[in-house]
């Protein structure tokens, strides 16, 4: 699991860029997405059914969502373990065929503002 790339400011706002098809946005109190899996454009193998998002403070998991989506078409929604650290979305899904997905990720701040954000990843088939 590695660390997407930092935050850059440019006109009061924040836009995060960990790969150029993956998306953030930050918010003026500046959340910051910090680590997800899978990781951006990684190839998982067919067995993987856990995913996490990690911010640099905590979010609140009640109302924050996450989802997988393949072809813009929705596939799967998760349920945030309320067990996670604050800081942490973490769901469990089941294994998905083969194909290039993405993780969509909606939290909302303490600010009780709204942060979302797609992770492109892809399933590869087993041997």
């Amino acid at each position: 699991m590695g660390v997407g790339r930092r935050v850059v400011l440019a006109g009061g706002g924040a836009l995060m860029a960990f790969a150029p098809a993956a998306r953030a946005q930050a918010t003026r109190e500046g959340v910051r997405m910090m680590e997800s899996a899978p990781r951006a454009h990684a190839i998982v193998g067919g067995a993987s059914s856990a995913y996490f998002v990690r911010f640099d403070r905590p979010v609140d998991h009640v109302d924050s969502r996450l989802s997988i989506r393949r072809g813009g078409q929705l596939v799967q929604v998760l349920h945030p373990r309320l067990e996670s650290a604050p800081e942490v979305l973490f769901a469990r899904a089941p294994t998905l065929p083969p194909g290039d997905y993405t993780l969509h990720w909606r939290v909302i701040t303490p600010a009780n503002e709204a942060i979302e954000g797609e992770i492109p990843f892809t399933v590869a088939a087993t041997r």
